[in-house]
């Protein structure tokens, strides 16, 4: 199982970091070792001071492939749900700088979270989707699929270029604006419409 991650899909989540805009998906890779799964806490790292959130749709891959066309890839994934893609912002920003890689702030253990999966028809596929992010029962992002740069058919087809598709990988597609720092405490919760489909706690 393959997590792969979408990064700069929303102009205004690149906008509220100062990043450039993309020409192409800019895709990064989580191990399996950070998957967290069915609403366990979430314990801080010591590594870090600046734990960031950013919510996410995830697709479930439900067939192999590669070089997948655009016009093909809405068979490839059978259910959605909403993840966090954890970031480590201090370690990211640190080796930004320096021009080093930066899995350390993105691939560590549990850094992948995903919420229950909802089971999509195609019709339903090719709708926009919102979904949002609450933290203390406060709402902290909002976003649209509509506003993505890049389509969930554009990134599948775009990755499977790259790497062959598996049964069971996942896709996380982007995340909106309004990212920021979690704490001991928090409590996230994220949801697709009106329905929760994650909830945990920070440790």
């Amino acid at each position: 199982m393959k997590i792969f991650c979408i990064g700069r899909n929303y102009v205004d989540h690149i906008s509220e970091l100062n990043n450039k805009i993309p020409d192409t998906p800019v895709v990064f890779m989580k191990p399996h070792t950070a998957l967290l799964t069915d609403n366990k806490p979430f314990y801080y790292p010591n590594f870090t001071k600046d734990l960031h959130y950013e919510c996410e749709i995830v697709l479930r891959i439900c067939k192999n492939g590669k070089s997948v066309a655009e016009k093909f890839a809405l068979d490839y994934f059978d259910a959605v749900t909403v993840g966090i893609d954890f970031t480590a912002r201090d370690l990211q920003d640190y080796q930004k700088k320096n021009g080093l890689p930066w899995e350390i702030a993105k691939s560590f253990d549990n850094a992948a979270v995903v919420g229950k999966w909802k089971p999509i028809t195609k019709e339903e596929k090719k709708k926009a989707m919102a979904f949002s992010l609450t933290k203390n029962e406060g709402i902290v992002q909002q976003g649209n699929t509509e506003n993505m740069m890049h389509s969930f058919e554009k990134i599948i087809s775009y990755i499977s270029h790259y790497f062959s598709l598996n049964m069971g990988d996942l896709i996380f597609t982007g995340t909106p604006k309004g990212v920021a720092s979690v704490q001991i405490g928090d409590t996230l919760c994220a949801y697709i419409g009106e329905e929760n489909l994650l909830q945990f706690e920070i440790k």
